[in-house]
């Protein structure tokens, strides 16, 4: 990655000094095409707008057919859901775009899938997502990373500034990686957000009050935009979500395959019970996992307290086995042979040790959790893989032993 230039240009290179308002098709009418579309008509834009799921909108003439829509536009935008939507609405309109037209991508996509539409629509493509959600479309105020040649880029900046602030980019790959970079951190900012209202809970600290706290804190701005979804407002549930769960899933699988690197968003994401067309706020007031998960760890935990080797069984499955590093050699016990190295009575220094799990994701009839041991000297950390097979039980556990 090289250089992210902000653009200085003036908006005063608008429709004002155009004698013809200029065509611009917008594919895609969703949450965020809507707000596109919208605010480019506000602005005296002529647009034209299709969708492939019907959807209607009182701002923009529809057109029933893509082709129809792109015929004669000038500029189209696409506001699509992934990569796969945008290579099939293009391949479908190609034959109609005229031989200048602009194609300005403003979906969020894999870095790769930016690079290939950009190869092969040539000079004709601008990648352009956009940093922001729908009130900031709305107000004209989404930051967007756009790559194209500079000639194009200039060409399109009228259609661009008409919708926020341009900062430009060295291809489409990268536009495409900041993005998913962006929506990263964002991500990550639900997850702590999640993980502050499970600690609150679990301390019986009232929601509201809790909230106060943390919009004073790093997480202040999402907690304040966010308030009515985290604190269940009846009026939250008829509210149109700015930025849904599934889309913002969606992206962290996107990020996690291109950059081959594993993400806890992606997969804390995809695990929210909620609705993927709610708002991703809604992903941060899941509660805590089910004691029912939660009860072989307590067991485990019980077993090294007491040294009573009852409670290894009630924690594991009768198959488990438990591996790790022991003085140099890679070992992997099966149950009977572990709960042999316990003698039924505690530790003498009991009273100086302490266990905590420190995390647990669930997914359906499978878990994996993290738990850290401190055992006077020696500090262990214990990975396990649980699965409901009526009950839950510890499949198999790895440990590694701090020394």
């Amino acid at each position: 990655m090289r250089n992210l230039r902000l653009s200085h240009a003036s908006r005063s290179t608008t429709l004002m000094s155009m004698t013809t308002p200029q065509t611009i098709a917008v594919l895609g009418l969703g949450r965020m095409g809507t707000a596109l579309a919208t605010r480019l008509a506000d602005q005296g834009w002529d647009v034209v707008g299709w969708t492939r799921s019907g959807r209607t909108s009182a701002a923009v003439k529809l057109a029933g057919d893509p082709n129809e829509a792109v015929a004669q536009a000038d500029f189209v935008v696409l506001a699509l859901f992934d990569g796969p939507a945008c290579r099939q609405v293009l391949d479908g309109v190609r034959a109609s775009l005229r031989t200048d037209t602009i194609v300005l991508n403003t979906s969020t996509i894999a870095p790769a899938e930016a690079s290939r539409l950009a190869r092969e629509l040539g000079r004709s493509y601008v990648h352009a997502p956009v940093l922001g959600s729908v009130p900031a479309a709305a107000a004209g105020a989404l930051e967007i990373l756009a790559a194209a040649d500079q000639d194009v880029l200039d060409r399109v900046r009228p259609v661009l500034e008409t919708l926020g602030t341009v900062r430009q980019t060295d291809d489409a790959s990268t536009a495409a990686a900041l993005k998913l970079i962006a929506n990263n951190s964002l991500a990550g900012s639900v997850l702590a957000l999640r993980d502050a209202l499970r600690q609150a809970d679990a301390l019986g600290l009232p929601r509201d009050r809790t909230l106060d706290i943390l919009e004073l804190g790093q997480l202040g701005g999402l907690v304040a935009r966010k308030r009515h979804f985290l604190l269940g407002d009846p009026a939250a549930a008829a509210a149109t979500a700015e930025f849904t769960i599934g889309a913002l899933a969606k992206d962290m699988a996107l990020l996690a395959a291109a950059s081959d690197t594993p993400l806890r968003g992606a997969a804390g994401l995809a695990g929210t019970p909620a609705a993927p067309e709610a708002d991703m706020a809604v992903a941060a007031t899941e509660p805590a996992v089910d004691d029912a998960v939660l009860a072989p760890l307590r067991a485990y935990a019980r077993g090294h307290a007491t040294g009573d080797p009852r409670h290894f069984r009630d924690a594991f499955l009768p198959t488990a086995h438990i591996e790790g590093i022991r003085d140099g050699a890679f070992v992997s016990w099966h149950l009977d042979e572990y709960c042999a190295l316990f003698q039924g009575r505690p530790a003498p220094d009991e009273a100086l040790r302490s266990r905590r799990i420190d995390a647990i994701d669930v997914h359906g009839t499978v878990a994996n959790a993290t738990m850290t041991l401190s055992h006077g000297a020696d500090t262990f950390t214990d990975i396990f893989l649980l699965v409901r097979a009526g009950d839950w039980r510890i499949a198999n556990k790895a440990y590694h032993r701090h020394s």
